[in-house]
Order: structure tokens, then C-alpha cells, then sequence
């Protein structure tokens, strides 16, 4: 997205310079974020990284130490309850009841927001339809499959049809399938406009946000549409398949010409300046030590690689 297009669409989430700590732990450090109305913005990172405690402080949760943020217009500290009924949040282990069914939890939260009348009941029977639990609309939510459990975890958090969604590492857990179910419906809600802030360990999921942002030890170090940032990667990529992985790994590692090697499986992918004078470097590094090299070919870089090859970077940044 260019600065010219971001400067015309509206802002729905502004942080400026927010800060929590945890005792003597710094979860969110000095973040800086901006998320545009409709989009999907991943926030991705290692476990601690500060993803849960960022998502916490936008939905005015938790009050930041220092900073500010903006929510749908409303300041997180001076206005949160202006903010809760204009977003839904789904922590990680979001409280379904297990012993009530599946529309008994959907009337549950319809309670809770002040949904009722006929209002309530088309918004019930839409929610059943878009995320296919109408078959099971009388089964006991703690009967469902994980993957069931996080569709109906959504469809209550929707009942009051939020402008912002919020959501936790959604999918952890969860089957591949289901992973894609969940997904599907994601997208659909960002086609009708919603605002979708969403945590992922999940590198395939990155892949399908509007934007992306990689977070490391509370902050917020690269943000960008997922093209932006593969093309972050310096050099080119090339895959092969050696036949002694863990020695080639550490020669090309070695190789002064070589920027970085990832280990993907039995597979190495090495970032080089330029794809056929890399080539013939890595025959000859390995040729003359001996390993086979039974496939190699230049690959576009994936979001995982470049977030992976960012965060080092940055590591190697700091040791110097």
C-alpha cells in the first residue's frame, strides 16, 4: 500500500509510544501502529514478543504505562467502554460454556450486549448460516471439535456486530482444514468492512493480511502488505537438497558471498547477491567437500524467510 493510498483511507487504530510493563519485564515497548478501516493487520512474533499485551491495550483492557491510543475515535484510558461496544475481542482460550449448546451460548452473549427482539434472532440464525454451525445448533459446545469451538467462539463475539475485531492466535491448535474454514470466514468479514487485528504464529495466515507487522521483545520492528515485506530479504534464494545437510549448512554458512541459509526440512535455502553466479559457488563449495547436491533452484522468498532473515539481522545488528 503506497503512502499516497494509506493517507486517504481512515484510521480506525492509532498507537503512539505505548509501553507496559510487568514488574521488571517490558511486554510492549515504545509501539507505534496504525491500522486502516477494513483491513487485516497480522501481528507476528515469537512466543513473548508482546502480541497478547499489545492486543489487550488497543481493547482497553489493560491501560498502557505510557503512550496513547486511539480505538474507533475513543481514547483507550478516557472512553474504554465506548471502545467495547464498537469491537469484539477473542482471547486465546475464549470462555465458551461448555455445558450450554451452541445457540445457547450465541443467546448468551446476545444477553450480554443487548441484542434482543427480531434483531436478535435474524442476527443469530445469519451468525449460525456464515460459520456452518446450524447442523449443531443444539449440541454442547463442550462436545465440539477445536475447530468447532473457535467458529462459535467468533460467531459470539460478532452477535453485536463489531466494527473491530480483535482476535488472539485464533487458530492455535486447530486442524489445518479448520484453520482455513476460520479463515474463509475472516475474509468474508473483511469484504463486508470490518477491521480485523489479528496475533498468528502461523506464517500462511500472514501471507492473507492486508498488512503485516513482526514484533520482537515488545516492539514493533518492521510493518508492511506481505510483498513489502518478502522483498525486504536482500539477494536472491535458491533451494537445494544435499545430501549431508548439516555439513553444507555450516560451509555455505561460512562462505563469505553467502548473506544466510535456512534450514526448511532436508531442504537449505541460501540467500545469494545474484542466481547463477550462486549456483556455481554453491557447486563448488560443496562439490569440493564432497556433498551431492541432488536438487537446487532459485525460489521467491516466502514471508517466513524474510520475517526469519529480519529478526537476524536485527539479532547480529545488536551483538556488533
Amino acid at each position: 500500500m503506497s503512502a499516497q493510498n494509506q493517507s486517504q483511507r481512515e484510521i480506525v487504530i492509532e498507537a503512539r509510544g505505548l509501553r507496559r510493563s510487568f514488574g521488571k519485564t517490558v511486554a510492549v515497548d515504545n509501539l507505534d501502529m496504525t491500522v486502516y478501516r477494513g483491513e487485516i493487520f497480522g501481528l507476528v512474533g515469537p512466543d513473548g514478543a508482546g502480541k497478547t499485551t499489545t492486543l489487550r491495550l488497543l481493547a482497553a483492557i489493560l491501560d498502557p504505562d505510557e503512550g496513547t491510543a486511539t480505538v474507533a475515535g475513543y481514547d483507550t484510558r478516557r472512553d474504554p467502554e465506548a471502545i467495547k461496544a464498537r469491537i469484539g475481542y477473542m482471547s486465546q482460550s475464549f470462555g465458551l460454556y461448555g455445558d450450554l449448546s451452541v445457540e445457547e451460548n450465541i443467546n448468551f452473549f446476545a444477553d450480554v450486549f443487548g441484542v434482543s427482539g427480531e434483531e436478535r434472532k435474524e442476527r443469530i440464525e445469519r451468525l449460525l448460516g456464515f460459520s456452518r454451525l446450524g447442523p449443531f445448533r443444539k449440541r454442547r459446545a463442550g462436545r465440539l471439535s477445536g475447530g468447532m469451538q473457535k467458529k462459535l467462539g467468533l460467531a459470539c463475539t460478532l452477535i453485536h456486530q463489531p466494527q473491530i475485531l480483535f482476535l488472539d492466535e485464533p487458530t492455535t491448535g486447530v486442524d489445518p482444514v479448520s484453520r482455513r474454514e476460520f479463515w474463509d470466514i475472516l475474509t468474508s468479514l473483511h469484504v463486508e468492512g470490518v477491521s480485523i487485528v489479528v496475533s498468528t504464529p502461523y506464517m500462511d495466515e500472514a501471507e492473507r493480511c492486508s498488512r503485516i507487522g513482526l514484533m520482537v521483545d515488545g516492539q514493533l520492528i518492521e510493518v508492511g502488505t506481505p510483498d513489502e515485506i518478502r522483498r525486504r530479504v536482500p539477494g536472491k534464494v535458491i533451494q537445494i537438497l544435499p545430501d549431508d545437510r548439516l555439513r553444507a549448512r555450516a560451509l555455505l554458512r561460512a562462505t563469505p558471498e553467502v548473506h544466510e541459509v535456512q534450514s526448511y526440512g532436508e531442504l537449505l535455502h541460501v540467500f545469494v547477491d545474484d542466481i547463477e553466479a550462486g549456483q556455481a559457488l554453491i557447486r563448488r563449495v560443496l562439490g569440493e567437500a564432497g556433498i551431492e547436491i541432488a536438487l537446487m533452484r532459485p525460489v521467491e522468498p516466502r514471508v517466513e524467510e524474510a520475517f526469519i532473515s529480519l529478526i537476524r539481522r536485527r539479532e547480529a545488528a545488536h551483538h556488533d
